[in-house]
């Protein structure tokens, strides 16, 4: 669902209200769980947990001038929806996630390379969520996307 919104409040506030406390609990579970260094705003139309310009100048590489985005929550049409640049990037951590909520959660994983997708409003894995979001510090996550963006330039040569 696309909100014409400007702050992270008026995004909250046009969830609707029989899911806006779930959707609270996500946002404040990942904003309370992400190592020091990453801020919260509004980024390609969600609530995005990004590295700021001022700690990152060169921003992310597909949209000049923006931050580096590692992590955005939206409230979509059936579904919530966490898109982690973090799993898309390393397998390592991607195959921790996959094990883990196999082993805590009763329903099935819904993942596609970087969006967990949490049909199940009255079962979001907050535990893991917050455990996946402590895994990976600002400085890691600088150095896995200049690493992953020199892959991509070298495997094109």
């Amino acid at each position: 669902m696309n909100y014409d919104v400007k702050t992270v409040n008026e995004y909250i506030e046009a969830v609707s209200k029989d899911r806006r406390q779930a959707f609270i609990k996500l946002v404040e579970t990942i904003e309370s769980s992400l190592p020091n260094g990453f801020s919260k705003q509004i980024s390609y139309g969600m609530i995005s947990f990004v590295v700021p310009l001022s700690r990152y100048p060169n921003g992310y590489h597909a949209k000049k001038g923006e931050p580096l985005p590692f992590i955005s929550v939206a409230n979509q049409k059936n579904h919530f929806a966490i898109y982690h640049t973090g799993i898309y990037m390393n397998q390592k951590l991607r195959n921790w996630l996959i094990g883990e909520y196999k082993k805590r959660v009763k329903t099935k994983l819904d993942m596609s390379k970087s969006c967990i997708r949490l049909k199940y409003f009255k079962d979001i894995p907050y535990e893991l969520i917050s455990e996946l979001c402590q895994k990976i510090s600002v400085n890691d996550f600088i150095i896995m996307y200049e690493n992953t963006r020199k892959w991509y330039y070298l495997s094109c040569e």
